[in-house]
């Protein structure tokens, strides 16, 4: 089957649109580094066409909207995560050595740890004192403010650094990050002094006591913006975009819905990238929990049965992204079977590893189905598998969704540089994502 890029297929005048949304975007994607800041986003841009939104804790949000059928005809779902990989800070972060006061971290999600190395970094996140008060912060993304970094071994030194595996020479507990230098002048008798001084700078300038890392959720994401990628500006480059060109999706295609004929569920989640454990994580009941309360709300009726009913006559599209093939690296992909960077939205069927081993996948009716209102409604799409046969593999949250009976299958844009400080996607990708996401809630 011959593959025609996306930006063939698109008329002149979504070529347009595809570069207008690109910016759109791009400004989404600097505003939106961390969980929290996307669920906030997206509340605020749908509360006004929402007909209910359920949110816990600011990290996972889902907005339905009511469709001409009732519930129990069962819903349209897109599920995307807003999570990304990322540096979190430790519960007892601060320390001094020979000079220099850093930050101790965890890493969170699957990274190629020496990425994030000499990376300028910002710091996201908020503390909460015992009383209950929440300091946010943001800072290194503003002009004047500080960045931070995690220092590398140079060249001069890494003779035996880069004698070992790629997987080893950068180990997590290296990836720790510099604050500051400067000693307390007060106390010139006291050990760790640059330390001190952090400690009041923290103090007096954020109301910060160090016990206080205790009680706190505080990322280190990338200090720069998204930007554009090729001399013709067709793709973006950009942190954090797995999986939120997914999200930016689901909510650009919720805001163009007109008349829906089955209700409509928009979810965003969390811990994704960690398997959807935890309370706002897909792999929770969060699900179940808000259909019951849908239906109590909508239609006065939650009993089992018609829990049930809506949920298996329900169909959904698990949206994450997909990996394109690296033309500098293509030998990992079975090319027949592998998505294209600026070809279209991917149609995934199944994901896991090995032999399909831990995910969920789609059967050829429900395949078939969505291949036909693709194709009637003219979105540019591909369908790939994730790499060679025992070459990796990965998941989605489909199986959180297929557990409770719903016709799911993933489907999203693929990407270059995937779960890297700075990913790339195609704005033709993006555009088709949208109109899929859309069609498929009009269904």
């Amino acid at each position: 089957m011959k593959k025609k890029s996306a930006w063939e297929k698109l008329s002149p005048e979504e070529r347009e649109e595809s570069y207008r949304v690109g910016e759109k975007y791009k400004s989404f994607l600097n505003s939106v580094k961390t969980e929290w800041e996307a669920i906030r986003y997206a509340e605020k841009v749908l509360e006004g066409k929402a007909h209910k939104i359920f949110k816990l804790k600011d990290r996972i949000i889902g907005i339905a909207l009511r469709g001409e059928l009732p519930l129990r005809e069962g819903l349209r779902i897109v599920a995307a995560h807003v999570d990304a990989p990322r540096i979190d800070l430790k519960v007892h972060p601060l320390y001094e050595k020979h000079g220099i006061a850093l930050f101790e971290t965890h890493y969170y999600g699957g990274i190629k740890k020496y990425q994030w190395m000499n990376v300028p970094l910002a710091l996201h996140g908020k503390i909460v004192k015992e009383d209950g008060r929440i300091i946010e912060w943001k800072i290194g993304e503003e002009e004047g403010d500080p960045a931070f970094a995690i220092p590398d071994l140079e060249p001069h030194l890494a003779s035996k650094q880069m004698e070992k595996r790629a997987s080893e020479f950068i180990e997590g507990e290296t990836l720790d990050i510099v604050v500051g230098n400067i000693p307390l002048e007060e106390e010139k008798e006291e050990k760790e002094r640059v330390k001190l001084n952090i400690l009041k700078i923290l103090k007096e300038k954020y109301g910060v006591e160090e016990e206080d890392f205790v009680s706190s959720d505080i990322e280190a994401v990338p200090a720069y913006a998204s930007r554009d990628i090729g001399f013709d500006k067709s793709m973006v480059g950009g942190y954090g975009q797995d999986d939120r060109i997914c999200a930016f999706a689901g909510i650009e295609a919720l805001l163009r819905v007109e008349k829906p004929k089955h209700p409509i569920l928009l979810i965003l989640a969390d811990r994704e990238e960690i398997g959807s454990f935890g309370i706002t994580g897909l792999e929770s009941n969060i699900l179940r929990r808000w259909m019951v309360e849908l239906l109590e709300d909508w239609e006065g009726n939650s009993s089992n049965l018609t829990l049930e009913e809506t949920l298996w006559k329900s169909k959904a599209i698990s949206a994450d992204v997909h990996a394109a093939v690296d033309p500098l690296f293509e030998e990992v992909h079975e090319l027949k079977n592998s998505a294209l960077l600026g070809y279209g939205i991917t149609i995934s069927r199944f994901t896991g590893v090995r032999g399909k081993a831990g995910g969920s996948e789609a059967d050829a009716e429900f395949t078939a189905w969505i291949r036909k209102l693709f194709n009637e409604n003219n979105v540019p799409w591909q369908a790939a598998e994730l790499g060679k046969v025992d070459e990796g593999g990965g998941g989605t949250v489909a199986k959180f969704l297929a557990r409770f009976g719903i016709e799911v299958i993933d489907c999203g844009p693929p990407l270059l540089s995937m779960h890297s400080p700075f990913e790339i996607s195609s704005k033709a990708d993006l555009f088709s994502a949208i109109k899929g996401y859309k069609v498929f809630f009009e269904s």
